[in-house]
């Protein structure tokens, strides 16, 4: 299923897509824009090569560009560049450039391994894990959306999530030296209310026959990849002294959501969503779980339904619902294993629905379907657009708004961590999911600071962080940044232009709203001088640099200044 702009199914074509678009927003190619009939000419060149192509420029700076337009000179034509080419041509080492050319590479492959073995199918009325896993489509904007480094195709086969393949966990006994864990209840009692009973006693009996004194290890569940993995790792010197045992498989069956590393329960939906890390590379980040955060997650969610449950904005104006990730295990969290033996339970949101609701993952209202007609067609069709429209905005960036202005919150609110609970496709309210390391607060813009959590209680790394290494922000304008980046200019802009290029509906108007609706928010809540403080409104803000990050050291500042659709002035 493609995004609106590549419904030719090429692979290549949209890879090359989203590798031009992103280095001319970014600044990775010296290029000259000039106006024409059909919206704006890109050219750029490096040596003997020279490039060109035709788009637009949408919301926020956003390059749209035609992708059978891209080409390249040679000699007295212009022909379709390869991949490569079009990597030499960006600012960045050697090094780093044959690096995303092989991640790039590597999300070709897999895309076309889905072409080519996965039947076309209607997502509309799939079930919500379905839907979540059937989102093959990955980042829209990044161009190695699949690279899985890491993944062989057989690995892509049978754990990643289009396939649908189902599998059970891994199970370890883990010397509890090794151990640290944050369950809501005594650890039996936990153990038999996620596993059932019956599951419990069979991994409690596999415990008691391989540990001299079971009651020494603690249990631990591993994807079963990530087992395989970590043959060659320090896991295995923990097996060969004893201070861990493999316990096989056991449990539920489970399949991977579009995250990979997220796991839903097949057999019991309603049951918790399983986060666990895997040692590969996906768009810009290892897929481990940073350490310091697994046992933080509980302390997290308790600290969020507190905030939601005591604002009653939360349920009459701007309905939220947290999926809390209300339990952790990790092992080896200062070692050299610290990421990547640890586990997440999330709430799944199929136990918060209602009657007559159903749920979808955002980024799904970004996509066409194979029949050629938007996903959201058959709810534009039955609301009528401009009132789904304007209800959407109200569902989606109102709550994440209004915890952000009013209490001081800001979450990675993208379209994979934004769930729309909707009735026959009108939004009634908004999940999220997934913000155990990625929220974050300024202290002094916190309403009620007196509920911080006591960090450094929770693990020692706190005590020694650098500003802005965990949840706490030097400046108001940085809780600004990740709201306006994730939820704004990679998420709802997506939507946006599907709207511009699907029904017609000007970008410029649909922001337009957006902006309106903030401005009478603050007014009517009388919080106009803390939005202010965002600097939302300014003609020209920062946005990440997602690409230029594959291209620099790690731990460089990746950013780049584009213009402000939500600023009047822009």
């Amino acid at each position: 299923m493609p995004l609106p702009l590549d419904r030719h199914g090429d692979p290549e074509l949209r890879i090359i897509r989203q590798l031009v678009e992103a280095a001319i927003y970014e600044g990775l190619v010296d290029h000259v824009a000039s106006a024409q009939d059909r919206g704006t000419l890109f050219e750029w060149g490096q040596a003997d090569a020279s490039f060109r192509c035709e788009g637009r420029i949408g919301a926020f700076g956003r390059i749209r560009i035609r992708p059978e337009t891209i080409e390249q000179q040679a000699g007295n034509n212009w022909v379709r560049p390869a991949i490569g080419d079009l990597v030499s041509s960006l600012k960045g080492s050697a090094e780093h450039r044959a690096q995303l050319l092989f991640e790039l590479e590597q999300t070709l492959g897999f895309t076309a391994w889905n072409n080519d073995n996965l039947p076309p199918r209607l997502r509309r009325d799939l079930p919500f894990a379905q839907l979540d896993a059937g989102l093959d489509e990955g980042h829209p904007y990044h161009p190695c959306f699949k690279a899985r480094t890491g993944f062989t195709h057989e690995d892509h086969a049978a754990y990643g999530p289009e396939a649908g393949n189902s599998f059970q966990l891994i199970w370890l006994a883990v010397s509890r030296a090794y151990l640290h864990s944050a369950l809501p209840l005594p650890e039996r009692e936990f153990w038999i209310a996620e596993l059932g009973a019956e599951t419990y006693a069979l991994l409690d009996g596999r415990r008691r026959e391989c540990c001299d004194d079971a009651t020494k290890f603690g249990l631990l569940p591993l994807h079963p990849w990530q087992w395989q993995a970590l043959q060659n790792s320090g896991l295995s010197n923990w097996i060969s002294d004893g201070s861990a045992h493999f316990l096989g498989t056991a449990g539920d069956r489970y399949i991977a959501s579009q995250s990979v590393r997220t796991l839903f329960n097949i057999d019991h939906p309603e049951c918790a969503n399983i986060k666990l890390p895997m040692n590969l590379v996906n768009s810009s980040a290892k897929r481990i779980i940073e350490p310091y955060s697994v046992c933080t997650a509980p302390v997290l969610t308790d600290w969020l339904n507190d905030l939601v449950s005591d604002d009653p904005l939360f349920s009459e104006r701007y309905p939220l619902t947290i999926l809390g990730e209300y339990a952790g295990v990790i092992a080896d969290r200062d070692g050299p294993l610290a990421g990547e033996l640890a586990v997440i339970w999330r709430e799944s949101v199929d136990s918060y629905l209602k009657p007559g609701e159903a749920a979808v993952p955002l980024n799904a209202l970004m996509m066409v379907e194979h029949d050629g007609r938007p996903f959201i067609a058959d709810w534009i069709e039955r609301h009528e657009l401009d009132r789904w429209t304007d209800q959407l905005i109200e569902t989606v960036a109102m709550p994440i708004w209004h915890l952000l202005v009013a209490h001081g919150f800001a979450t990675e609110s993208h379209g994979q961590n934004l769930v729309l609970i909707h009735r026959d496709g009108w939004p009634v309210r908004l999940a999220l999911r997934d913000f155990h390391d990625s929220l974050e607060y300024a202290p002094d813009f916190l309403r009620d600071p007196g509920k911080v959590p006591d960090f450094v209680a929770l693990n020692p790394a706190y005590a020694k962080a650098e500003p802005n290494e965990f949840y706490w922000m030097e400046s108001v304008e940085l809780l600004g940044e990740l709201v306006i980046d994730a939820l704004f200019i990679y998420n709802l802009a997506e939507i946006s232009h599907l709207l511009d290029h699907c029904y017609g509906l000007d970008e410029a108007v649909f922001w337009a709203n957006v902006s309106r609706r903030l401005s009478v928010y603050a007014d009517e809540h009388g919080l106009a001088e803390r939005q202010n403080q965002l600097g939302h409104s300014k003609p020209r803000i920062f946005t990440e640099s997602l690409l230029t990050r594959k291209l620099r050291a790690p731990g460089t500042i990746c950013a780049h200044e584009i213009p402000n659709s939500l600023s009047v002035a822009a």
